[in-house]
């Protein structure tokens, strides 16, 4: 894991070392803490290490260009966040588009101005922090929140998104993407028309991680995922929404985690402390079924079934099958309001 720096640490990125002399003596000058790499290889390298405030990076070096490291940083699971500079001497349009295709936030010219060069790092340093202060507030109130492009890409995540992605769908935490399968919903939803409701995407998870009940609202098979969770005490569901951000272009991914609650036979158990195999008998009873019948459908003898009852009706206090099914179906009422 890379260590952030305290305070303005610039990655230089120059295989001409007069460049990284003058720059690192103005930016050593003007109080800037400095770490060089002579290409792009070893300043993806060094980001194993440290983690700048911001890269100035050579656009043309050999084995990997500027361009190629940029797109890797902003693939970095812990420095995508990182802005990068450009310095080339190619000033034709599709070079400078390349550079911002490939993540570049700025880019200055050669032959370099140093003074040029610290009034771009400043100010795009005070971008940074400033963003840095508003994902560091949104971590702090536990706001799970994942900031995408107009393509449904990545822009950030909070923490608590991280650790979501990572307990709903095993996504490892330090994935700069999304699961595939959100991947392919959020995609879904940017194709729809504006006026359209916006959908929601669940997933419930019980103790131990369990990710195999999601669903879409409106997708085949909706509900299914949290009717299955109804039946499980303990369990949880997340629930995700796309909308648009006040920035054209840019859309949030909102996420909200809610606990399950429990089936009314699991709370009727609980209560009144049954067996397992006491509370099954005791559901098929209120169902109507004679013990011959609740024998047949829990594969045990009608005798077994009633020794089982005549424990039941000890502990719900009752005396009849009657009173015993009307019993359970006050509580499911209960549980219901």
């Amino acid at each position: 894991m890379p260590q952030a720096s305290d305070n303005k640490l610039v990655m230089l990125v120059d295989d001409t070392p007069d460049n990284l002399k003058m720059l690192s003596d103005a930016l050593d000058e003007a109080g800037y803490m400095v770490v060089v790499a002579t290409d792009g290889a070893s300043a993806l390298e060094r980001l194993d290490f440290v983690l700048p405030d911001i890269v100035l990076m050579d656009a043309l070096m050999p084995v990997m260009d500027g361009f190629e490291a940029c797109r890797r940083i902003k693939a970095h699971p812990v420095a995508a966040h990182v802005p990068v500079v450009f310095m080339t001497g190619l000033t034709e349009p599709e070079h400078v588009v390349r550079g911002f295709q490939a993540g570049g936030i700025d880019y200055v010219t050669k032959p370099i101005d140093t003074d040029v060069v610290l009034a771009r790092l400043d100010a795009h340093l005070r971008n940074a922090r400033i963003m840095s202060v508003a994902m560091n507030a949104m971590d702090a109130v536990a706001n799970a929140v994942v900031v995408l492009d107009g393509q449904g890409q990545v822009t950030w995540k909070t923490s608590k998104a991280r650790l979501w992605l990572s307990e709903y769908f095993d996504h490892a935490e330090s994935s700069a993407g999304l699961p595939p399968v959100l991947t392919t919903w959020i995609a879904q939803q940017l194709e729809r028309p504006r006026a359209e409701d916006a959908a929601a995407f669940t997933v419930t998870a019980g103790n131990g991680r369990d990710h195999g009940n999601a669903n879409a609202d409106g997708g085949a098979g909706a509900g299914a995922g949290a009717a299955a969770a109804s039946q499980n005490a303990g369990r949880r569901e997340l629930r995700l929404r796309l909308t648009a951000s006040r920035k054209a272009g840019e859309y949030v991914l909102l996420m909200d985690e809610r606990e399950l609650p429990a089936a009314a036979s699991d709370t009727l158990a609980a209560a009144y402390q049954l067996t397992a195999r006491e509370g099954e008998v005791l559901q098929w009873l209120a169902k109507g079924k004679t013990n011959r019948d609740i024998g047949e459908i829990l594969g045990m003898a009608p005798r077994t079934v009633n020794k089982h009852l005549e424990h039941v009706y000890v502990k719900l206090g009752v005396e009849t099958r009657a009173a015993a099914t009307a019993l359970v179906l006050t509580h499911r009422h209960k549980g219901a309001a």
